[in-house]
């Protein structure tokens, strides 16, 4: 029997930096219950699961569940979980429910013949730890594919056929339903980004703010003009600032990071997702969503999607760079019918095909299984980096700071008072040997958060635990 999809809920404590308690939990989940974002029959994440991403024991989140039980909002079915009670005549949620936008218009298919090394240690990297990387697996699976396969003559524009089949059926047990068909390899999510908005008939890009900064650059050299979204990680998103916007730049493209945004680690709920299949189906724009950030923790890999929620109408991206090998430089997009034609076609243009080599080991090392146990290994520690982040963070950082808790991920945002000049910090802290990357870049105008991105998958915990120690002193200085 498949999973069930679970709804993605939003839980912010009352004080900014404290623990979630079980009040809180049944406060939220009463109020969306209530006020009809919790329709009935949808199920709630596992118990194991909110205490991870929230990082608070099991039994504050299993006491809060039972309240929810014992109030009739809740109830517990054998082996599948906690589903939001059916009222009589109540339909149950459906995570794939709600309207299907139209695809973004894209141009005619092309006709073609067929970071700083200063010595500082960095505290926002968003790579993994390269002690964790699998390099002797790859170096194992690069003899077996020469060995055993020789060396390709020729290419697949798409990419080899062996991969593409194998992401393929990764993504529909993940509740993406596709083929291998469907599947366009490219160099790393980054090359996603430049054929999408190279090959939008309305070259117009709306994204969030703070955006992925490299892909926002794109975007200003690819299109005419690019629409800033603001993403608070604190409150959420206001739908109705974006509707507005949205109606009144119609872009021909959204492009949002769903789940540990980059550089915020914010995460949209299913209401959120929904409310933008909404928007994209009433003013003709496209989605392309990018989900760089799953599976580096444990239940990262929580669902539902935009893709998954909204089908072929969404573009899905995701890569292997940050989780296998940045040197791979493999990503790929979902895409189908004229958005795949327009796509494909741009890729010859720029590049005529990918690197086959490299495709066929990446296949090697997911057909092997080395891909789930470097999974299992690294998320161990990467769990265990991720609990030590935040238990750091509520030991050093003083009153008025806080930050997000994504859950997954590589990294999270740290946001300070404005009185703190970030500037001056981040100059104090090279001072001691510590490389901080500010954000300012990140934003569309003026930064309405002030703060960083902070990495917790780079640096052994004592590393970090020991900057994270010297930043809270230099932020109490400034207070």
């Amino acid at each position: 029997m498949r999973n069930v999809p679970y709804v993605a809920l939003r839980f912010g404590a009352e004080k900014p930096g404290a623990e979630v308690g079980a009040a809180r939990i049944v406060e939220v989940v009463a109020r969306e219950a209530e006020g009809g974002g919790l329709p009935p029959g949808t199920r709630l994440p596992p118990v194991r699961v909110l205490a991870h991403q929230l990082g608070i024991s099991k039994n504050t989140v299993q006491s809060a569940m039972d309240e929810l039980v014992a109030r009739g909002l809740l109830e517990s079915r054998r082996r599948l979980g906690l589903f939001a009670t059916r009222r009589e005549g109540g339909a149950p949620g459906a995570a794939g429910g709600g309207a299907r936008p139209s695809a973004a218009e894209f141009l005619p298919a092309a006709s073609v013949q067929a970071r700083p090394k200063n010595g500082r240690i960095p505290l926002s990297e968003v790579f993994i730890d390269p002690e964790l990387l699998p390099k002797d697996a790859l170096a194992k699976c690069f003899r077996r594919v020469l060995a055993r396969r020789g060396l390709e003559t020729y290419y697949d524009p798409k990419g080899y056929l062996p991969l593409r089949e194998a992401i393929a059926a990764r993504l529909s047990r993940h509740g993406i339903e596709t083929t291998a068909e469907e599947v366009l390899v490219t160099a790393g999510s980054q090359q996603v980004l430049d054929l999408v908005t190279r090959t939008l008939r309305r070259r117009v890009v709306a994204t969030e703010s703070p955006a992925y900064a490299i892909g926002k650059a794109l975007f200003s050299a690819n299109a005419p003009r690019t629409v800033g979204l603001p993403v608070d990680p604190f409150r959420g998103i206001d739908l109705d600032l974006w509707e507005r916007r949205l109606a009144a730049e119609k872009p021909g493209l959204l492009y949002v990071v769903s789940r540990f945004q980059n550089p915020t680690g914010y995460s949209y709920s299913s209401a959120e997702l929904k409310a933008l299949l909404r928007m994209s189906a009433k003013y003709g724009f496209g989605i392309l969503e990018d989900d760089w950030g799953s599976d580096m923790l444990s239940f990262s890999d929580y669902r539902p999607s935009l893709r998954a929620l909204g089908g072929s109408a969404v573009l899905y991206a995701n890569s292997f760079t940050k989780k296998v090998l940045p040197a791979l430089r493999l990503g790929y997009v979902v895409a189908g019918g004229p958005a795949m034609d327009a796509l494909l076609g741009a890729k010859r243009l720029a590049a005529l095909g990918g690197p086959v080599l490299l495709e066929q080991v990446l296949f090697e090392f997911l057909d092997r299984g080395y891909y789930d146990a470097y999974l299992r290994r690294t998320q161990a520690e990467l769990d265990a980096r991720y609990r030590r982040c935040l238990a750091a963070l509520r030991a050093s950082m003083p009153e008025g700071a806080r930050w997000t808790a994504p859950g997954g991920g590589p990294s999270l945002w740290v946001d300070l008072p404005r009185r703190v000049d970030l500037e001056k910090l981040k100059a104090a802290l090279e001072a001691k040997g510590f490389d901080l990357r500010l954000s300012q870049e990140a934003f569309f105008g003026v930064p309405h958060l002030h703060g960083f991105r902070l990495g917790y998958a780079f640096l052994p915990s004592k590393t970090l635990e020991r900057g994270i120690e010297v930043l809270g002193a230099e932020v109490k200085k400034r207070l």
